[in-house]
């Protein structure tokens, strides 16, 4: 097959689709892998150390959709990139469609197979492909909330972990998954005073476990919510509900009663943030006010450390995609895990929207993705 990697072109977009190793792997399997010059820039891969791994290099993304079978990307296809796919080329990527109408109709219109990353399932049921950038997004949202939390940036001029004598910065974690157990983590580490906010009480039991009760824990209902941002120093919104779009937990209303100059971090942005006045923003223009409340909704929070986190990602992507590259579509029949989890992130294929959520989100027709796939 013939696999194309473009240069990501969203704003402050580091990471790229396959690294120099994960090209290595698709080459020895006997795959054609193009490589946009400079794509791998992000991370400090050159475009001879992608020669080295066996890629061609090609000048300009417009060849890379052309002419690949499968392209392989990071962040959703921008406007310029989905008209240019087409019927019979698969899209494999993150895609975040519930909150992104106008994506899904340019990928609906262009017929090609999208596969979303963060829909993909393993056997546990988990998500194995959203997993790792959850861990780095996690782990920078407390380093953002505590560079937001300086005076300097117009925070309240807190330190997350305090000093002897002075209180430590309360956190409020919202969601205790794989974002906020790490954002819970790296919060603990830093000496913060913090809070995991979750409806599922066998979560919350596992996190007090794992923390051995440095971390306290509170069943989720609107008042819980209501408290904790009330006196929270820095809140993050680590929510997910598979393909579908985030709840809003935490309305304008509710921010009248938080701290002035304390911080909101919605690491949920991607599916349109679990806070009501959320937006995103870029690496360029991380943070914005409203109501005296810092709002930190940076879309791409990984791409800020792109060597670890596409590392991270082809780890993880590298078996899925070498599936879809030795199998084509078939590899989505294959009774196996892999076959499965990439049924699972089948969102897009021929015009047809083939995730229930996306669909449910969008008020589209949902068709079912083993149907869609054999008509």
């Amino acid at each position: 097959m013939r696999v194309g990697v473009p240069t990501e072109i969203k704003v402050h977009e580091y990471r790229v689709g396959l690294t120099p190793s994960a090209v290595r792997e698709y080459v020895a399997r006997g795959h054609q892998v193009m490589v946009q010059s400079g794509a791998g820039a992000g991370i400090m891969a050159t475009d001879e150390a992608y020669k080295k791994a066996g890629a061609k290099i090609v000048k300009t993304a417009e060849e890379i959709f052309a002419k690949a079978d499968m392209v392989v990307k990071v962040k959703e296809p921008q406007p310029s990139e989905w008209v240019q796919l087409r019927e019979g080329q698969i899209l494999f990527t993150y895609l975040h469609l519930a909150p992104d109408p106008k994506q899904a109709k340019g990928l609906i219109k262009s017929k090609c197979t999208a596969i979303a990353y963060e829909t993909v399932t393993d056997a546990r049921g988990t998500l194995p492909l959203l997993a790792p950038m959850s861990e780095v997004a996690g782990r920078l949202a407390i380093e953002a909330a505590g560079e937001a939390m300086r005076r300097s940036e117009g925070g309240a001029g807190i330190l997350l972990g305090g000093v002897p004598g002075v209180p430590a910065g309360r956190v409020c974690v919202i969601g205790g998954g794989v974002v906020g157990t790490h954002a819970a983590r790296m919060a603990v580490g830093l000496g913060a005073d913090v809070t995991v906010v979750d409806r599922s009480i066998p979560r919350l039991r596992e996190i007090d476990e794992l923390f051995h009760g440095r971390v306290r824990t509170r069943y989720s209902t609107l008042d819980t919510i209501d408290h904790e941002i009330s006196i929270a120093d820095a809140v993050i919104g680590a929510v997910l509900i598979p393909g579908a779009a985030a709840p809003k937990l935490v309305t304008r209303k509710m921010l009248k009663h938080m701290k002035p100059g304390s911080v909101l971090v919605d690491v949920a942005i991607d599916q349109g943030g679990c806070f009501e006045t959320s937006k995103p923003t870029t690496h360029a223009e991380p943070t914005y006010v409203v109501d005296g409340i810092i709002h930190y909704c940076v879309a791409n929070m990984p791409g800020a450390v792109p060597q670890t986190s596409a590392a991270a990602l082809n780890n993880a992507t590298l078996p899925y995609g070498l599936a879809l590259a030795d199998k084509g579509l078939e590899a989505l029949h294959a009774h196996s895990e892999i076959g499965r989890g990439l049924l699972a992130g089948l969102n897009v294929h021929k015009g047809k929207v083939t995730s229930k959520a996306v669909a449910e989100s969008l008020n589209l027709k949902f068709v079912d993705p083993e149907v869609a796939l054999a008509e």
